[in-house]
């Protein structure tokens, strides 16, 4: 057996619909059919994939040391996807990965969780 690839990242969050709002008018993620769970939350795809699972809870958990570091998406049109930032004025940095062509857009959902959409284009 091998593993194929990562099928989504869950997020627990005191604050759903902040969070739809971010991943999908800031990302760019879709919100999609999602089971019928008897807890509410959200699933918000990335093409045809359920990439992003939100699970509301009480109190957005919180954690000094966090033991998720990051997660990254891959896009494409960096200029729209920066512009789409800039034009909300949210904040984020640019950062190329040593020794390759790809640039990192990092930044923080209204959780503090961090992420980044690699470009490889010129």
């Amino acid at each position: 057996m091998t593993i194929a690839y990562l099928d989504h990242v869950n997020i627990r969050t005191g604050a759903l619909d902040r969070l739809v709002h971010f991943y999908c008018e800031i990302i760019g993620l879709t919100e999609g059919p999602r089971p019928d769970f008897p807890f509410n939350g959200a699933w918000l795809y990335c093409g045809d994939q359920a990439a992003v699972h939100l699970i509301e809870v009480d109190e957005t958990p919180t954690a000094e040391t966090p033991s998720l570091e990051h997660f990254a998406f891959v896009g494409t049109d960096r200029a729209a996807f920066v512009g789409r930032l800039e034009a909300a004025d949210y904040p984020f940095r640019s950062v190329f990965v040593p020794g390759t062509k790809i640039e990192q857009i990092r930044l923080q959902d209204p959780d503090g969780n961090q992420l980044h959409v690699d470009f490889t284009e010129s």
